[in-house]
């Protein structure tokens, strides 16, 4: 008999002025038929608990799914702020050029340790929204595997993305990671952790 859990879903949550049809984002978006997009009511304003509570209320659409949300610029840092508030649904992240919370005045309201999920950060060496070093410093706080892609930018449509196979490849590894603990808490419900 086959494993039947809960289905993981991925959750597209854009940064400022959103994810047009060439970002990389929409492309991901198009690979996963069960895909949600986030959208906020104004895309131009950095409202941090605004934007969270558009992440938490899709989400809400669907409570039954394991979601895999996979975020860019700021809205990794709404992603985050979900997590610190609870992070109800969601059981993985791929946040991909975070912008700097420090930027936005925000740090102090994001998650100060390890995330109850597993996470991914990937960061770049010439993001003018996240300096390497500081997306690896969140990474490490966060306990997040950190992927450095070099010389790329913010990581979006004006550096050049476009598909991002990169983001596909560790979206496909979270959600069997996501799996994966769902089929051992079933099969291990007393045993399981996600410290797998």
């Amino acid at each position: 008999m086959a494993f039947r859990g809960n289905p993981v879903r991925v959750l597209i949550v854009p940064g400022l002025h959103s994810s047009g049809p060439a970002h990389w984002q929409t492309w991901l978006e198009a690979h996963y038929r069960s895909s949600s997009r986030v959208v906020q009511d104004d895309w131009s304003t950095a409202d941090l608990d605004r934007w969270t509570e558009r992440v938490a209320m899709a989400i809400a659409r669907d409570p039954d799914a394991r979601w895999v949300a996979v975020g860019h610029s700021f809205g990794c840092l709404a992603i985050a702020r979900h997590l610190a508030r609870g992070g109800t649904g969601l059981h993985a992240a791929l946040l991909v050029a975070p912008a700097d919370p420090e930027k936005f005045g925000v740090a102090s309201r994001l998650p100060q340790g390890k995330l109850d999920v597993p996470s991914v950060v990937v960061g770049s060496d010439t993001d003018p929204w996240m300096r390497a070093d500081s997306a690896r410093a969140w990474s490490r706080l966060w306990g997040s595997h950190f992927v450095n892609l070099g010389d790329v930018g913010h990581i979006n449509v004006e550096s050049g993305f476009g598909p991002l196979p990169q983001a596909k490849t560790l979206t496909e590894l979270l959600i069997h990671r996501v799996e994966r603990a769902q089929r051992m808490a079933r099969s291990h419900p007393l045993e399981f952790s996600f410290a797998i």
